[in-house]
């Protein structure tokens, strides 16, 4: 007999009538964070640089990613308290937040692309709300998927941000040249405001029955007194450590590979986020199919084949322009892929307590390595070259791997005690095994 698990908002509280309203929540809900996101860091620096603006002042917008990297010190009040309560406690979040997010985009209308101070100011704002908002949706995912709908809701995740990439980013490009400044930003002012239509499906879990065991208060602490708690943070901190390397030089080196700036330009935009919907799905059936930890192995070792053939073209041994492009669309893939293998372990891992905390702690961890690794991939290429950048991004990959696998079987060999209600620790018991 197989046994499913089944999260306590399916149990206590009303959530949405079947799996395939879930999935579309979800997808609304990630696409309205992937929409501003990718307007401000991929469409609006070339934007500005077009328009006049300083190579000093675009480079400082991407300071607007510290939001996305800090919001773990604000994850515990979010998961306590609702900004609006009448709309529920995560609804509550989104709603207001979106709203302000969207209104946020419509005010870069008032000023030109070229005020850089203007548009930083009104950025770091949008990033802000954006960062509460995800926090808010990551507690919303990880307290309503369960194990068996947790890859496809991960693959929704991950596709929902490879379709901001063409709204916010390529879409936004595109417009510019043909409707100008102003209609373009307000077109996607409105555009941002559409996936909110997906809160008016989400479902907060009822209020705790009186006999029902009391929850813990949220807190960053609470994280770090979970058994596992280093080992899984030691894991987001690992796994993918190598990628910053390659992904900070990545477009350097294909124009210094003489390839043209508009083959990059496609191939970053419509066709990668093509080929991160593409890989999200594939991700979900292979979860489904072998498990999550035979997932990230496979995942990984793909990774790491495309860096050394990175690092083959760079040293010449499989030279042209054909093998760059060709690495990296195929790492493209494999980057969505891997989102949704690790959402999968993160959401796999957070409590029931706090999902929102302990997510964001994971993600942000994750992201961290990832900025550092594109902060001095610029200086490694500068003093050793693309040659031992790219070959020590694979040896890093490789360890990284089996680093990550080791961490994964001393997780399994110690499972985190079950500290809810009687029905649901028996139940989990009989699932646990099959948790990763």
């Amino acid at each position: 007999m197989t046994i499913v698990q089944t999260s306590p908002a399916v149990q206590d509280g009303p959530i949405a009538r079947s799996a395939g309203k879930l999935y579309g929540v979800l997808g609304g809900l990630y696409l309205a964070q992937g929409i501003p996101s990718y307007l401000l860091l991929v469409a609006l620096p070339p934007l500005m640089r077009e328009s006049g603006a300083s190579r000093t002042a675009i480079g400082l917008f991407s300071l607007l990613m510290l939001p996305l990297v800090l919001k773990f010190a604000i994850a515990p009040l979010v998961d306590r308290w609702a900004l609006w309560p009448s709309l529920g406690h995560r609804r509550g979040w989104v709603v207001p937040t979106q709203l302000l997010v969207s209104a946020g985009i419509a005010s870069m209308a008032l000023v030109e692309p070229s005020q850089a101070g203007a548009l930083f100011a009104i950025g770091i704002c949008i990033t802000l709300l954006s960062s509460v908002q995800d926090i808010a949706t990551d507690g919303y995912a990880v307290r309503h998927l369960t194990r068996s709908t947790r890859p496809i809701g991960n693959a929704v995740q991950a596709g929902s941000v490879a379709l901001g990439v063409i709204i916010g980013g390529t879409l936004t490009l595109v417009l510019f040249h043909k409707i100008g400044w102003r209609p373009t930003i307000l077109l996607v002012a409105c555009l941002s405001l559409m996936p909110l239509a997906a809160a008016i499906w989400m479902r907060d879990r009822a209020e705790p029955s009186p006999d029902a065991a009391p929850r813990k208060r949220a807190s960053l602490l609470g994280f770090f007194h979970r058994p596992n708690a280093w080992m899984i943070l030691a894991f987001a901190l690992t796994y993918r450590a190598s990628e910053g390397l390659v992904r900070g030089m990545e477009g350097p080196y294909l124009v210094d590979n003489k390839v043209p700036t508009d083959w990059i330009g496609y191939m970053s935009g419509g066709a990668a986020a093509t080929a991160g919907l593409l890989g999200a799905v594939i991700a979900a059936l292979i979860i489904r199919k072998v498990g999550l930890t035979a997932t990230l192995i496979l995942l990984g070792g793909l990774r790491s084949l495309c860096f050394l053939a990175f690092a083959l073209n760079a040293f010449g041994v499989w030279p042209g322009i054909a093998v760059a492009m060709s690495a990296s669309a195929f790492q493209t893939l494999i980057r969505y892929m891997e989102l949704v293998a690790i959402y999968s372990f993160f959401m796999a891992s957070s409590s029931d307590d706090q999902p929102g905390t302990d997510f964001t702690i994971l993600s942000c961890a994750e992201l961290v390595v990832y900025l550092i690794g594109t902060s001095i991939a610029g200086y490694l290429a500068d003093r050793l070259g693309y040659e031992m950048l790219f070959s020590s991004a694979t040896v890093i990959s490789v360890l990284g791997i089996g680093l990550s696998v080791w961490m994964l079987e001393k997780i399994k060999a110690r499972p985190a005690p079950l500290d809810h209600d009687d029905f649901r620790s028996k139940r989990l018991k009989i699932i646990k095994r099959d948790r990763f």
